[in-house]
């Protein structure tokens, strides 16, 4: 814990940011979060794949399923009680079994594959407990060309992926499977560098995407940047705000912003997905979930205007370590860390980038209304606030209040 306290409090004392100390406090008394082991995540659905074309003659496949998706769809928690203890599984291994594998078709030059289960066993993610499955096939491990139909709960999770890493005696390579586009098709030989790059960077898309808290984030602080804050008489707060008047000037409060996010993210991403700098996931998720409502509060009680960069850039460390999660989950071998980390850095990016274009043409001609000061910035950030508290308490207490995870 010393690694995680010390620093905390030299940024705290350190810190000489006009209106940023609340910030900081709260983020060191949030450090605190982390001495437990409790795990929890934000992310969405998600199952592993992993197609091993190298330890034998014959494809060897690994599938991790999240037991919370499993009992959703098959029903594992016989009892009722909230609980799934191993004997329910158990007794459910041959329902999963034929539900997952009528979901997944794999085929070698055209042949399908014939998917065996041979032993079942649990693991742990990031987000909670998966049944862990191994299947034998009757493909051949040294083919062409392997094809994918991937439908795992299609029909009740529209958003639910299956993450693939295929490993094979030229290299490794993983892909997004699911979604619109059900079927995809790789070639079985060493991926090159810009292939490797691709298949990360449609990761950092899709998690930037599916990540609502980084994009509440982003958003609560891009809001005032088409704005100018003017002290009223009255001391009304959102009255105070005004248009701005020079493009430049919010464009370049925007690329600030941007860049600090960027950057922190970067950082951290890089350290961890190389293993060098490790911190509690309730701890992350935690304060990630804080960066969202201390962002929407500032919005209706201003207590950081020019200074927000500095604010992207300090929670955007933590962000970085959100982010670093998925590639954690990945198991990514050493050979493939580079294309990893600059293909999801870029895709986080491009992302990021797709919401920061889509926002600009937007709020700059509401500037001026009422609509974008009481409404956007003003009834948006409560909503914002109200729901990345909830967050908040989930998080940090390890509870259950909303009836979907973000």
């Amino acid at each position: 814990m010393s690694t995680v306290h010390r620093p905390g409090a030299r940024l705290c004392r350190r810190a000489t940011w006009t209106g940023v100390r609340p910030w900081l406090a709260l983020l060191c008394l949030l450090l605190g979060f982390g001495s437990s082991p409790s795990v929890w995540a934000h992310k969405p659905s998600d199952s592993y794949l992993v197609i091993d074309a190298q330890q034998g003659s014959h494809l060897e496949v690994r599938w991790d399923i999240a037991l919370r998706d499993l009992n959703y769809a098959v029903g594992l928690d016989a009892n009722n009680d909230g609980r799934i203890t191993w004997g329910e599984v158990r007794a459910q291994f041959t329902a999963v079994d034929q539900y997952a594998t009528a979901r997944l078709t794999l085929a070698v030059d055209g042949h399908a594959c014939h998917l065996v289960p041979w032993q079942h066993r649990a693991d742990s993610h990031s987000d909670g407990v998966y049944l862990v499955t191994d299947f034998h096939t009757d493909c051949p491990a040294h083919g062409t060309q392997l094809s994918t139909r991937y439908r795992l709960f299609a029909d009740l999770d529209p958003m639910h992926r299956g993450l693939l890493r295929l490993v094979g005696a030229a290299g490794t390579r993983t892909a997004v499977l699911g979604g619109e586009h059900p079927e995809r098709s790789f070639v079985l030989d060493q991926p090159g560098m810009f292939t490797q790059i691709r298949e990360y960077a449609v990761h950092g898309v899709w998690h930037i995407w599916q990540g609502i808290d980084h994009i509440l984030f982003l958003l609560s602080l891009l809001l005032p940047s088409v704005l100018l804050r003017r002290p009223t008489p009255t001391g009304d707060r959102l009255s105070g705000w005004v248009g701005a008047t020079r493009l430049r000037s919010t464009l370049l409060d925007i690329l600030r912003v941007v860049t600090a996010f960027t950057i922190a993210h970067s950082i951290t991403l890089s350290l961890a997905a190389l293993g060098l700098v490790m911190l509690p996931s309730r701890l992350v998720e935690s304060t990630i979930a804080a960066s969202v409502l201390l962002a929407a509060l500032n919005n209706l009680y201003p207590m950081v205007g020019e200074g927000r960069w500095a604010v992207a850039f300090l929670f955007g460390l933590i962000h970085g370590f959100g982010f670093a999660s998925v590639l954690a989950d990945l198991d990514l071998p050493r050979d493939a860390l580079a294309g990893a980390l600059v293909g999801f850095n870029l895709g986080v990016e491009a992302g990021q980038m797709v919401i920061v274009l889509a926002f600009i043409p937007l709020a700059w001609p509401l500037r001026n209304t009422r609509f974008y000061r009481l409404g956007v910035l003003g009834i948006g950030s409560v909503l914002v606030a109200v729901l990345a508290a909830i967050w908040l308490v989930e998080r940090a207490f390890d509870l259950k209040i909303l009836p979907f995870t973000v």
